[in-house]
């Protein structure tokens, strides 16, 4: 009997003592992040480089968040991707695998880092609409991959940076934003319609606030209707509102607009209704941290997911 209950002491303790695998974590993060010209060299209309403070900052935030997979906006070229992977790794946040999509605008992009294996990608680099009789392109695609985090947990990211506020001078801005949700919402729909139980995270800069169309398009109705976890701060304040159909009073605010002196909620992380049924609100959260404006113009938002099935 003795013996018994040695070995299965040390059968305990080398099962305590053996890491997780990453990749059979059993809850994980993502997270979306505007990096505001993360350049490394100037661009035919961006001429500042980022500064080594600011890459600091923007690797603090991400570090405070601790994600397994990330998308950035306004990302640069490869090698200042690859910059910021290497500086990350250096500190402890490896993401070995990384997509970086190229759309018509050649100065700034949206990429993915990741810590989760990329099991299949689809960038969508030449997707368009009318309006008004014209055909535009969207500015800077799409990024779709799909992740692998567990032996039966997969999962299909679509990241998007959207028509900024600014006003354009061939069409209404927001007329062309919206036109991009719409071939966004196609992708969406398109997938849930063949997969009704696809697990999907569409997440970024959408540049549009809680009620505009944009969002309204890319949450859509339905049994295919898309959820908005809301990050917020852990800041304490768990109040309800009044009327209490309003949402809480918590600060869910992710970027600031100089000129006009406003903070508003324009990145999100929407989730399938599949997808949904893994989402840890405890692990949804905007990361709280010091001058955090040197990193970027926009805060991150990050949302935690288990992988077990419930």
């Amino acid at each position: 009997m003795r013996l018994v209950r040695t070995c299965w002491l040390v059968v305990v303790a080398l099962a305590l003592a053996t890491p997780v695998s990453p990749a059979l974590a059993e809850v994980i993060r993502v997270a979306t992040y505007n990096v505001e010209n993360y350049l490394d060299q100037p661009t035919e209309t961006r001429a500042r480089v980022k500064s080594p403070e600011a890459k600091a900052k923007i690797r603090e935030s991400i570090k405070a968040m601790n994600p397994d997979v990330i998308a950035l906006e306004e990302m640069g070229d490869t090698s200042a991707l690859l910059e910021l992977q290497a500086a990350l790794r250096a500190e402890g946040q490896d993401f070995p695998h990384w997509e970086l999509v190229r759309g018509f605008d050649t100065n700034i992009h949206v990429a993915v880092l990741s810590k989760l294996p990329v099991v299949v990608r689809r960038p969508h680099t030449n997707d368009s609409f009318l309006l008004d009789g014209r055909r535009f392109l969207v500015k800077r695609g799409f990024l779709e991959v799909e992740l692998r985090a567990g032996t039966n947990f997969t999962f299909t990211l679509l990241a998007a940076h959207l028509k900024s506020r600014l006003p354009a001078a061939d069409a209404d801005e927001a007329e062309e934003r919206l036109g991009e949700a719409r071939v966004l919402r196609g992708l969406v729909e398109t997938r849930l319609a063949r997969e009704p139980d696809a697990m999907l995270v569409v997440l970024g800069d959408f540049n549009a606030d809680k009620n505009s169309a944009t969002l309204k398009e890319l949450i859509g109705r339905g049994r295919r209707k898309l959820v908005d976890t809301r990050p917020t701060e852990r800041n304490g304040d768990t109040a309800r509102p009044e009327p209490p159909y309003y949402e809480p009073r918590d600060a869910a605010w992710t970027y600031f607009y100089g000129k006009d002196d406003s903070y508003s909620r324009i990145d999100y992380i929407l989730v399938s209704p599949a997808l949904q049924r893994h989402w840890l609100a405890e692990e949804t959260f905007i990361p709280v941290i010091p001058n955090w404006g040197l990193g970027s113009d926009h805060r991150p938002v990050v949302a935690g997911f288990e992988t077990r099935e419930k």
